[in-house]
């Protein structure tokens, strides 16, 4: 398992940089927002290497962005009533219902030396490593440049949910979002993750948003034209399997790192655990605003 002192002694070496690599598979909301936090503080105590890990969700859940009002955007009921999970993350954004979807998260050094200094261009790039994955699958996505990312926001209402309209660098087929993504920087360490959608279903996120009946036919509509899923696009339900081990190889060519397969470390387990019933679970971090 590849440690930080092993990274660090091989960084300092000039060897070629090597990253963690974790495939966590399905877990429960609660559970991915804790673990994705604990690599991050890890890596802030240089007990964690940089890490890139893919995972999915079950049950499907609702992400909450972590400045957004939950109880004035989320209908709580409807999530219950459709076995949804509810959970707030550390980034900011707005809500993102994760279901048929790939997840990705990167945690790496603000110092980290090919690591641009500041948010939007540090999107730009880590997404070139997903945009050259989706190449290698046939999907040809664009990157949203800063100028245009809310170009077309004005003619159509927004919503409480984060796949309305792609910010900068996020990745878009025939500019339909299909990959979201978030990130936050705290104790000099960069935690972006994103959903790359594999499916999609309009009316399922729409139905656990707090809207009026007629607001939620517009948000329906306004969703079904400016987001689209692998499966549109491909013309077939790609296997998560195929694709975690196509973006692994992609992040690996673009990023020039050696990914290794590891696991999370004791600390990182038991950190996960605490944040786990501490925060995430929590009601009062759920809807703490």
């Amino acid at each position: 398992m590849l440690s930080y002192p092993q990274w660090e002694e091989a960084r300092q070496q000039g060897h070629k940089m090597v990253w963690r690599l974790l495939q966590t598979g399905a877990l429960s909301a609660a559970e991915n927002m804790a673990i994705d936090e604990a690599i991050l503080l890890g890596y802030s105590k240089k007990t964690s290497p940089p890490t890139i890990r893919f995972y999915t969700w079950q049950p499907a859940a609702v992400s909450i962005g972590y400045f957004q009002h939950s109880d004035a955007e989320i209908d709580f009921a409807a999530c219950q009533k459709q076995g949804i999970d509810v959970v707030r993350r550390l980034t900011g954004g707005r809500a993102v219902l994760h279901d048929e979807e790939l997840t990705y998260s990167i945690v790496v050094g603000e110092d980290y030396p090919e690591i641009p200094m500041t948010v939007t261009a540090s999107y730009r790039y880590l997404s070139q490593g997903l945009m050259n994955g989706l190449a290698k699958i046939g999907v040809q996505a664009q990157m949203t440049k800063p100028q245009a990312a809310y170009a077309h926001k004005t003619q159509m209402p927004s919503s409480a949910a984060c796949f309305d309209a792609p910010s900068h660098y996020e990745l878009t087929v025939q500019q339909k979002k299909l990959i979201g993504s978030a990130q936050v920087r705290k104790y000099g360490v960069i935690l972006q993750h994103g959903s790359i959608l594999t499916a999609f279903s309009a009316d399922k996120l729409v139905s656990i948003l707090k809207l009026e009946d007629e607001r939620r036919q517009q948000i329906k509509a306004m969703l079904r034209q400016r987001v689209v899923d692998l499966q549109t696009v491909l013309g077939y339900r790609v296997r998560v399997e195929e694709l975690v081990q196509v973006l692994a190889a992609s992040f690996s060519e673009t990023l020039a790192i050696e990914l290794v397969d590891g696991g999370l470390t004791a600390e990182e387990k038991a950190c996960a655990a605490e944040l786990l019933v501490n925060k995430y679970q929590n009601n009062a971090w759920i809807h703490k605003r």
